[in-house]
């Protein structure tokens, strides 16, 4: 894992750290001080302390469960106490309990549809949304809805959403979730599955999801990113090579503003430096803040 030095101009690769088997999912806790990762082909979670935001040293290992597992993705919840670790092999959602620098599994294993892969966490802690990405076979696959706001936490909604969700991601007023869907465009023209990407997005509210709007988006697209006010939406194409941006509307109404931004390769991870926790100290409405996305060269 590469640790980036933001502080300097431009941007370096200040250390490289070891993680476990086929890093996947990435996350850092509110406080700076811990990030964890998600390592697919070894069924675990590495744990590394931060130190005054720039050194990272390794802390150890959680073990998930066996390799056939295959650990995708790793969040914190806003308070730093809990994470969450989706489960693509068998189907389910870990509860990890984090107190200071220490991560222990807990006992609660959280049921979910097929292969769980992305995950999101409200920025207010009362829920969270998981794409279950399903087996690419062209069935209609879904997103579930975790109730983080009682205990044990559990799955209270399944939305279908179309073939293939990956990117998933909550909105900064908690309000909504927005979902990148391939529809088959990762298909070949030819095959009877193939369709447009979409991102949809969903509303949610007393426990439920629903769908309230959707627009065309590239191919194989797969990050997702909300700007700090919410009102703009970042969506990367891996086949396009490039990032495409969206208005949102109040109520959750997706319009696509015909700009595109060009990347040097096939757009994948996506993200917004939104400091959710910090709206209304300095930002201003209306401020997008920055974006990264993780590309893969080649074709």
């Amino acid at each position: 894992m590469a640790v980036v030095d933001l502080s300097s101009n431009p941007p370096r690769v200040s250390a490289t750290v070891n993680t476990g088997s086929g890093p996947a999912g990435v996350s850092i806790n509110r406080a700076g001080t811990l990030a964890l990762v998600a390592n697919r082909a070894e069924g675990t979670v590495s744990v590394y302390r931060i130190k005054d935001g720039t050194t990272v040293h390794p802390a150890g290992k959680v073990e998930i469960g066996p390799v056939s597992s295959e650990v995708s993705h790793v969040a914190f919840t806003p308070d730093g106490r809990h994470a969450l670790v989706t489960r693509y092999g068998d189907h389910m959602v870990n509860v990890l309990q984090i107190e200071n620098d220490k991560v222990a599994k807990t006992n609660r294993e959280i049921t979910t549809g097929v292969r769980p892969y992305g995950l999101s966490i409200s920025p207010d802690g009362r829920w969270a949304v998981v794409a279950n990405i399903g087996r690419g076979t062209g069935d209609a696959d879904t997103v579930s809805l975790i109730d983080l706001g009682r205990e044990p936490w559990r799955i209270v909604d399944t939305v279908s959403v179309g073939q293939t969700p990956e990117g998933v991601q909550a909105s900064p007023d908690s309000r909504f979730a927005a979902v990148t869907v391939m529809n088959g465009s990762n298909k070949p023209p030819g095959s009877p599955f193939y369709g447009p990407g979409l991102v949809r997005m969903l509303r949610v509210a007393d426990g439920r999801l629903s769908i309230v709007s959707e627009a065309r988006v590239g191919a194989w697209s797969q990050g997702v990113a909300f700007s700090l006010d919410g009102r703009t939406l970042l969506v990367g194409s891996m086949v396009d090579r490039e990032v495409q941006v969206l208005r949102v509307s109040e109520e959750g109404k997706v319009t696509d503003t015909g700009t595109r931004l060009g990347v040097s390769g096939g757009s994948a991870a996506l993200r917004t430096a939104a400091e959710y926790g910090r709206r209304g100290a300095g930002s201003r409405a209306g401020d997008s803040g920055a974006a990264l996305t993780g590309g893969v060269s080649g074709p």
